[in-house]
């Protein structure tokens, strides 16, 4: 493996022996906030108290999935799908040598954990557009029903990522989940040098964009409230005063 020719398709033959910036600032805190908005809007469905932020929650995914899409397509080297998607025969061969206890190593996204990746992303963008359909009463208990269908599937499909991450720590003997708030990884002295600058500039807006939408989301709740109470106080039926007695 060389500098021009390396591909991050190939397997590390090599023992790693330094550290090295694999995914941006941008991917990492778009992971977080997909994990805290996922958790987030699954334990607030099932209460009527909550659904405001269950349903800000659930935008805020199909948003962070749209995000993702773009720096996918046009973020750092290690952000772009082009980079760690691939097709089935390597996602076999990479399952392949794990069985045999002879892992392939890969700087990036391994084939197996880029499926689950764009899995999750297919399913999520699912589940919100299931959820506003239901939120605006375009279907029946069917809509339901299948909204918390593909919620589960996901749920599911979380279930498997973390897993593989877990087995992949150990089978590789490195931390993926420290990797993905740090975003270094270990790799070849000989392996080609990612961006060693974060775009904190996207980061910014990304975050920006998120605060924006979560403070108009609780503005927008603030005003439904008010105008419900506004409401009720002018339906009301007057108070009755007692009769007073005609005899005193």
């Amino acid at each position: 493996m060389n500098d021009t020719s390396a591909s991050l398709a190939e397997p590390l033959s090599k023992t790693p022996s330094r550290n090295q910036l694999v995914w941006d600032a941008p991917v990492r805190v778009f992971h977080w906030l997909m994990v805290i908005s996922f958790a987030g809007a699954y334990f607030t469905a099932e209460s009527e108290h909550w659904r405001q932020v269950h349903v800000t929650l659930g935008y805020t995914m199909a948003g962070l999935v749209a995000f993702r899409i773009f720096w996918g397509v046009a973020g750092t080297r290690y952000a772009r799908f082009v980079n760690f998607v691939r097709g089935p025969s390597a996602v076999l061969h990479y399952v392949r040598s794990m069985v045999q206890g002879r892992p392939e190593r890969h700087l990036g996204h391994n084939p197996a954990g880029a499926w689950a990746i764009m899995g999750l992303l297919a399913l999520t963008l699912a589940v919100a557009g299931s959820g506003y359909a239901n939120y605006a009463s375009m279907g029946g208990e069917w809509l339901e029903e299948v909204h918390e269908l593909l919620a589960n599937a996901m749920l599911a499909m979380v279930g498997l990522h973390v897993a593989g991450v877990l087995i992949s720590s150990w089978l590789h003997r490195e931390n993926l989940i420290a990797a993905m708030i740090d975003g270094r990884k270990a790799s070849e002295p000989a392996d080609e040098k990612a961006e060693p600058v974060n775009p904190w500039s996207v980061l910014a807006a990304l975050l920006a964009a998120v605060t924006a939408f979560w403070w108009w989301q609780y503005q927008g709740t603030l005003s439904q409230a008010a105008a419900t109470d506004t409401q009720i106080l002018n339906t009301s039926p007057p108070l009755k005063h007692a009769d007073r007695d005609d005899d005193d």
